[in-house]
């Protein structure tokens, strides 16, 4: 049965995401037939602010189970890795006289999911002990970092834990054409098949 998030009360959002990632089921990665352990927590982009504090009480009242959440900003870390590569402050600078399509490539280039930010991830992965990774900041980051490229790129990185991507738009499946990201329920462009909507995983 499709579940409609968009009707969903937050504290049922809370529920449904507590009981499934607290369940054994979950945090084995049972049932997912040898695909990768990576879930899409859909949201409608307007109620951001609300999905932050879900998010926030989730990682407390999942701490309190003994369950362990790393959690990464895809925005926090950009900034983290233009300052460990003494480009942030350069950047700002030049932000002002370069148009935007310049901006959007020239941090394309330096953030690439591939070469910077998904080992910056790893790096991350190997120093934490955690149960589970929670990846957010995905709105803030856009259209200089897609999602699609970060899941692509981390598929052989984080497939030990389970990733949860906190996500502004919809994730939706048709026979058609297959699976789609729509960040900001607007952009149908960025395909991705292999994360499981959290929102229809049983507990």
């Amino acid at each position: 049965m499709k579940i409609d998030i968009a009707k969903m009360p937050m504290q049922d959002r809370f529920q449904h995401l507590f009981t499934v990632i607290s369940g054994q089921r979950f945090l084995m990665k049972q049932g997912l037939g040898n695909e990768v352990p990576f879930f899409i927590c859909p949201y409608e982009p307007e109620r951001s602010v609300e999905m932050e504090r879900l998010q926030r009480q989730l990682v407390n009242r999942l701490d309190q189970a003994g369950i362990r959440i790393l959690e990464i900003n895809l925005y926090d870390l950009s900034i983290e890795i233009l300052k460990d590569r003494d480009i942030w402050e350069q950047i700002r600078e030049m932000e002002e006289s370069i148009s935007k399509d310049q901006l959007k490539e020239l941090l394309q280039g330096v953030l690439d999911p591939e070469t910077h930010l998904v080992p910056a991830i790893a790096a991350k992965l190997e120093k934490n002990d955690f149960d589970v990774l929670f990846l957010s900041g995905v709105g803030e980051v856009f259209p200089y970092i897609r999602s699609h490229n970060v899941l692509n790129n981390l598929q052989s990185t984080a497939k030990e834990k389970p990733t949860v991507m906190f996500f502004p738009g919809g994730y939706t499946h048709s026979l058609e054409s297959g699976a789609s990201l729509e960040l900001f329920g607007r952009l149908h462009d960025d395909k991705y098949y292999r994360a499981f909507n959290i929102f229809q995983c049983e507990a």
